[in-house]
């Protein structure tokens, strides 16, 4: 459950503060009337990645094992380079999109109600699909899909909660740190799952070296024990990975994670003050509304 809540918060988070961006802008320019076409691009772009999920997990269950285990694996493959793409655009320019998005909401409101439903469906769209891909993913690895859904869910509802304290001005959180933390716990749980998804494209013989184990650890960490569960639903742990497994897995991690958390800056606390503007910065920059 723990990978999936961490990927449910951080994509919920980063959904629910675009969102407070959105309306305390509108609302610091008056234009309170303009908040339905908001929530409306919010809603289509949240039911468009329930809509994604759903048509992953139901529209593969009559293919063949060997397509079922080739487009688990392409999809685990192309997950990871979402987030690995994610977490390094969050530390890039998250202290930019707060301007971003104003500038994105000034063009939107002088083209219609049409344009705003656009910004903010592409605003939050990316994070639900992205959710929704790497959520599948680990459903669709779990012996019991359940726990990994509830994880997500949950991760998602805090979220929420958080953007709505952001909002009021009731929560005080070093974003800057929150997002360097989870994302590079996030690259790890990204590496088991690229390291899972080369052992769907073995089975599915799209690849080699099936049979050939770097080790096997099953006798000290079997897969049915509560640390074997734990281990494989946080990091994708697996107790006889391949030889190709073992090295997709080291030369993913090593490299991107070395690169993710150099030259980390610090940054100042945010979220008390002013409901529309504190709150709502992504990179610990306090912007007071006026």
């Amino acid at each position: 459950m723990f990978g999936n809540y961490l990927i449910g918060l951080r994509e919920g988070l980063e959904a629910s503060l675009v969102v407070c961006i959105l309306v305390a802008y509108l609302v610091k320019t008056d234009n309170r009337a303009k908040l339905l076409p908001v929530w409306a691009g919010v809603g289509i772009a949240a039911g468009v990645s329930l809509a994604f999920g759903a048509g992953l997990q139901f529209g593969t269950q009559e293919l063949t094992f060997t397509a079922q285990e080739a487009i688990g694996g392409s999809l685990s493959i192309a997950a990871v380079g979402l987030v690995t793409w994610m977490v390094f655009w969050m530390r890039r320019t998250a202290r930019y999109l707060k301007a971003e998005l104003e500038g994105r909401l000034d063009a939107a409101l002088s083209m219609g109600t049409g344009a705003l439903v656009a910004t903010a469906f592409l605003a939050v769209g990316r994070e639900g699909i992205e959710t929704s891909l790497f959520v599948w993913r680990s459903v669709d690895a779990a012996d019991d899909g359940v726990r990994p859904l509830v994880g997500a869910l949950l991760g998602i509802v805090t979220a929420v909660v958080m953007g709505w304290l952001f909002y009021r001005g009731a929560l005080r959180i070093n974003l800057a740190r929150f997002f360097t933390w989870t994302g590079g716990l996030l690259i790890v749980v990204a590496a088991g799952v690229l390291a899972y998804g080369v052992h769907d494209l073995q089975e599915a013989r799209f690849l080699g070296g099936l049979e050939n184990k770097a080790f096997d650890v099953s006798s000290a960490v079997p897969a049915d024990s509560w640390y074997g569960i734990l281990l494989k639903g946080t990091v994708n742990f697996q107790p006889d990975p391949t030889v190709v497994q073992a090295w997709v897995w080291t030369l993913y991690l090593v490299p991107v994670l070395f690169l993710f958390l150099r030259r980390q800056k610090p940054s100042r606390e945010v979220g008390s003050g002013d409901r529309a503007g504190r709150s709502t910065a992504r990179a610990g920059h306090e912007e007071p509304v006026r």
